[in-house]
């Protein structure tokens, strides 16, 4: 009978050979969480700006609607209404879709801005590890040429 391998003793010996550094590790998960909580900021303001303006822009056309249904003189008051109505409606409908493309604009600034400070980050850690790593090497190869 053929004896099955030990996959166990041989992921250990593999893993034993790429030693991990559990400092790096560590603090590639709180830069990642760090980075995760700040463009979660600039989605929560985002979405509590807009919902400030689609409240905003509902109390307006409720409040126009209200004064469009109030009772008139003349037949023709009911035409101006629905006409001041529609006008009001058209501009507010506009200032509000240019409020909204503001606030998208923030956020694509603002999540530029973090990925840029990110990529930063990540590259001067990338060039302090690689640093570490390559200074590790040498020390090891001169330690096995001196043996």
């Amino acid at each position: 009978m053929t004896k099955t391998p030990d996959m166990t003793a041989m992921f250990k010996d593999i893993m034993g050979a790429f030693p991990v550094d559990n400092a790096a590790m560590q603090d590639a998960f709180k830069n990642t969480a760090s980075l995760n909580e700040k463009l979660s900021g600039v989605a929560f303001d985002a979405a509590e700006k807009s919902a400030d303006i689609s409240t905003a822009w509902t109390k307006e056309t409720l409040s126009r609607l209200t004064e469009m249904t109030k009772i008139k003189a003349e037949p023709t008051d009911y035409a101006k209404a629905m006409t001041d109505f529609a006008s009001a409606s058209a501009e507010s409908a506009a200032e509000h879709m240019a409020a909204f493309a503001e606030i998208a604009k923030k956020v694509q600034m603002d999540t530029v801005e973090l990925m840029m400070s990110a990529g930063k980050e990540f590259q001067s850690d990338a060039t302090a590890a690689a640093t570490k790593t390559a200074e590790n090497a040498q020390a090891a190869a001169k330690k096995s040429t001196v043996k």
